[in-house]
């Protein structure tokens, strides 16, 4: 797509929104990771691709221990600058992607995993989230070392045996080639447009779905 859905044809978005579900998307509570990341550092940094950063970013801020998430683009040649038009074309390997930066005393990555994959991201749908289509819309995990690689692997399968879904986990581990961050626009985009109808229809159940899911993880105010 030349230009994305959501920017495109913002009175179809709020016709679906005003037809909306009490979820946008279906979600499911998926288990407690048997394996975990150990941490290095006294704050960790993940990257997730999960379709539209918005509700990505949106939800991550949302989470206790999660210092700063950060929408940008992930899983392209190292080499290539990007942005939001580029990457919208679907043909630069990139992915919208989520650089969550967090306090792994408070959240472990595979906390974060848990989320991500309850509320966020559906992993057997390939190329695609929500009414976003293409690629860059894919659902990725980048690790950034070996412990977070092991767990994310481990996760996926732990995932693929649970029964959770009629169809495969499409959702890969790649290789992490770098971060770019999106333009100001796109940054805190829930926060600063609660009204917006893409947010109304898609991103707001899944931030409402993890309120009541993960009680005890979520957090009135975003991170900065």
């Amino acid at each position: 797509m030349a230009r994305p859905f959501k920017r495109v044809i913002p009175f179809l978005v709020a016709a679906l929104a005003a037809a909306a579900p009490a979820h946008a998307e279906r979600v499911v509570s998926a288990p407690a990771p048997a394996i975990d990341a150990a941490p290095k550092r006294k704050l960790e940094t993940a990257v997730f691709a999960g379709g539209c950063y918005w509700g990505v970013e949106g939800v991550f801020s949302h989470v206790k221990g999660v210092k700063l998430a950060v929408s940008g683009f992930a899983g392209g040649p190292r080499d290539v600058r990007v942005d939001y038009e580029t990457v919208s074309g679907g043909d630069t390997g990139y992915a919208e992607a989520v650089r969550v930066t967090y306090d792994p005393k408070i959240v472990s990555y595979g906390t974060l995993l848990r989320i991500f994959f309850s509320v966020i991201a559906d992993p057997t749908l390939l190329n695609r989230q929500g009414p976003d289509r293409g690629t860059q819309y894919r659902s990725a995990l980048f690790p950034l070392n070996g412990e977070q690689d092991r767990a994310a692997r481990a996760y996926l399968a732990q995932l693929g045996k649970s029964g959770l879904w009629n169809d495969p986990i499409v959702t890969k581990v790649e290789r992490f080639t770098g971060f770019q961050d999106a333009d100001s626009y796109h940054q805190d985009f829930m926060r600063k447009n609660p009204r917006h109808p893409y947010i109304l229809r898609w991103d707001a159940p899944k931030l409402a779905a993890f309120k009541t899911m993960f009680p005890a993880s979520y957090r009135d105010q975003p991170s900065a």
